[in-house]
C-alpha cells in the first residue's frame, strides 16, 4: 500500500471500504439509475413490441444516460460524500488531500472518469479490485478513497 495513504488512514483512524460493500453500492446505484431510465422512457418502452426495439430505444438515449450518471454521481458525492448505494452500504468518498467530502471539481472529475471506466469494459473497476488502496481509475484521477462511514 502507498505509504502516504497508509499513514493518513492510520492517523485519522479510517478504514478502507471492502470490495464487497463497494460492489453492492455499485449494484444499488445501477439498479436505481436503470429504473429511472425506464420510467423516463416508459412511453417508448410501452410501444416497443420486440426486445430489439427496446434495445434500440435504450441505445438512442445512451449519451443522455451517461450524462444522468455523471450528474447523479457528482451531485451525491459532492453533497453527501457518496451515492445512494454508498449511503445504504455505509461507505463514503473522501478527498485524500483534505480527508473531507470532495468538492465540486473533484466530484465531477470522479464522476466523469467513472463513466470512462465503464466505457472501457469496466477495466477501471477491475483495477480497483487489484489495487492495495482499492482505488479505481476514477479514484486515482480524483485523488479520492472510499472508506467506511
Amino acid at each position: 500500500m502507498n505509504e502516504e495513504i497508509e499513514n493518513i488512514l492510520y492517523r485519522e483512524g479510517i478504514v478502507l471500504a471492502s470490495n464487497k460493500k463497494r460492489a453492492m453500492a455499485f449494484f444499488i446505484d445501477e439498479m436505481l439509475l436503470s429504473f429511472l431510465l425506464v420510467i423516463a422512457l416508459w412511453d417508448s418502452f410501452a410501444q416497443a413490441v420486440t426486445m430489439e426495439q427496446m434495445i434500440n430505444i435504450t441505445n438512442t438515449f445512451v449519451l443522455e444516460y451517461m450524462l444522468m450518471k455523471i450528474i447523479y454521481q457528482a451531485f451525491f458525492v459532492m453533497q453527501y460524500g457518496g451515492s445512494i448505494g454508498k449511503i445504504v452500504m455505509k461507505i463514503r468518498v473522501i478527498d485524500i488531500n483534505t480527508i473531507q467530502t470532495p468538492n465540486v471539481m473533484v466530484a465531477l472529475n470522479r464522476a466523469i472518469f467513472r463513466v470512462v471506466s465503464e466505457l472501457f469494459l469496466y477495466l477501471g473497476f477491475l483495477w480497483g479490485l487489484l489495487n492495495p488502496e482499492r482505488q479505481t481509475w476514477h479514484d486515482k484521477t480524483a485523488k479520492t478513497l472510499v472508506v467506511d462511514a
